[in-house]
């Protein structure tokens, strides 16, 4: 009767010494860290977005600027933006004086608004550089295992001097397994990164339309009205707005 002899990869990787022990480690500390990259950078992600959507629905729902600084929602990057130009703003009338050399108020502020755009945007991407090494790495870590695993099995095959199919099998198999330990590493990395990416810029488009109205709006002391189509109501609504100027803010 045929003798089959049973896969045991863990017993495989600690009798194929330390070269395997350590390529199994290491893909281990990078699914590890890939894992807890994704669970918190979804949960940044989803903070992020709704305090955003938040804050920027309660400030054009303001009564006048002033009263939509005075919102309290610290935690979202589209309350900073606010501030920040309004401080700009501020800045730039009390410290800039009229010449052709100066900046202009529209550029000044424009500046600080790019300036946490860019800081919201290093915030998002901290932590995708090692999700995109480890799906990058992983593959090519675990096919190096299967490779110092067959050359070991094969060598202590050529020891016996059996080199039969069934003695055969099991070894090598149980080196593939390597190699499938790196590409489950890898796959869930790049699914990750890819959508983290996709989910930044959804962020930033939000990020960058809100402070393109923020800055007609400070600068104009009139919000751009998109959503009617009537020519006299765009009138009326752009006359509204222009008494909805910041206190304290010029415009």
């Amino acid at each position: 009767m045929n003798q089959t002899q049973e896969f045991n990869s863990l017993m495989f990787i600690l009798e194929a010494g330390p070269v395997a022990i350590t390529v199994a480690l290491l893909m281990l500390v990078m699914s590890v860290a890939s894992w807890y990259l994704m669970v918190t950078k979804y949960v940044q992600y989803v903070r992020m977005k709704s305090a955003i959507q938040r804050y920027i629905s309660h400030f054009w729902a303001a009564p006048n600027l002033q009263a939509a600084l005075n919102i309290e929602e610290t935690q979202s990057p589209a309350y900073a933006l606010a501030h920040h130009a309004a401080s700009a703003s501020q800045h730039h009338h009390a410290h800039v004086q009229a010449s052709a050399n100066a900046c202009s108020h529209e550029e000044f502020v424009a500046r600080s608004m790019r300036r946490d755009i860019a800081l919201t945007s290093s915030q998002l991407e901290s932590g995708l550089s090692v999700l995109a090494s480890v799906g990058s790495v992983a593959p090519f870590v675990g096919l190096f295992g299967t490779v110092w695993g067959i050359y070991h099995a094969l060598a202590a095959i050529s020891a016996s001097g059996q080199a039969t199919l069934d003695k055969v099998a099991g070894p090598v198999g149980e080196a593939l397994i390597m190699t499938a330990i790196g590409l489950a590493v890898a796959i869930p990395a790049v699914l990750a990164y890819n959508a983290f990416v996709k989910a930044n810029r959804t962020i930033l488009g939000q990020l960058d339309t809100f402070a393109q109205d923020l800055h007609i709006l400070m600068t104009t002391g009139a919000t751009l009205t998109k959503k009617h189509t009537n020519p006299r109501q765009v009138v009326v609504d752009a006359k509204t707005a222009a008494g909805t100027k910041m206190n304290g803010v010029p415009a």
